[in-house]
């Protein structure tokens, strides 16, 4: 029998274990602190080919970078915006995810199941939504490829490289477990090595499940 309701405890927020090289960016709090610790403390290296006299020039191109993609991840709902900052065999990855609120359930709470099959069945290019069980609890993953539209220039000059290529995506969406209609989601995207469909962009789609496998709730 199900714990009533006014006994159930809200999680104070959750835990993942990144990978090594990746770091996670909040983005209600503490932004710039976090983009500063990056900056000067996780990104002494640089890829192969770029001169040292080009280091510095290098590390602020990242941090503008940075500060696009946090900003636009903040606008999105996100709360964390997490990727790889240093290089690996002499080269940056192109990968990132976003853990963000959903606005689902917020005025009319909806039964967990429902949402979870309703989701599953919506627009996915790729006809891929699987329900899986995350935190000890069923939840959704779907993933697609998004091919960017050539004849459609962008209109936001602080669009992402990456937007501009072909990736591919996956998302998953998380009830939180306080009964209440609450839900995130956690966003992957990469273009990864150009091939959507290589070996290379595979592992690290693998890579990304085997972090959310690590997902679970904090109460403290």
């Amino acid at each position: 029998m199900s714990a009533p309701k006014s006994e159930r405890r809200s999680p104070r927020g959750y835990e993942l274990i990144l990978p090594p090289g990746w770091v996670r960016i909040p983005l209600r709090e503490g932004t710039k602190e976090a983009l500063e610790k990056i900056l000067f403390s996780h990104m002494g290296q640089v890829p192969e080919g770029i001169p040292r006299d080009d280091a510095m020039r290098f590390r602020l191109d990242m941090r503008r970078q940075l500060e696009r993609q946090a900003r636009a991840a903040r606008r999105n709902g996100g709360l964390d915006l997490y990727l790889p900052v240093l290089p690996r065999g002499g080269i940056f990855l192109m990968a990132s995810f976003i853990v963000a609120e959903l606005p689902i359930g917020q005025a009319h709470p909806v039964p967990q199941q429902a949402v979870i099959t309703q989701l599953a069945n919506e627009g996915v290019p790729d006809g891929a939504g699987t329900q899986v069980d995350v935190a000890g609890a069923p939840a959704l993953r779907r993933a697609f490829r998004s091919i960017p539209d050539e004849g459609k220039p962008s209109s936001a000059p602080e669009a992402q490289q990456e937007a501009a290529l072909p990736t591919r995506r996956v998302d998953y969406v998380i009830p939180v477990p306080d009964d209440d209609g609450r839900w995130i989601s956690i966003n992957f995207s990469t273009p990864g090595d150009g091939d959507i469909d290589s070996e290379f962009t595979g592992v690290l789609v693998e890579l990304f499940d085997a972090v959310v496998a690590t997902f679970k709730w904090s109460f403290e």
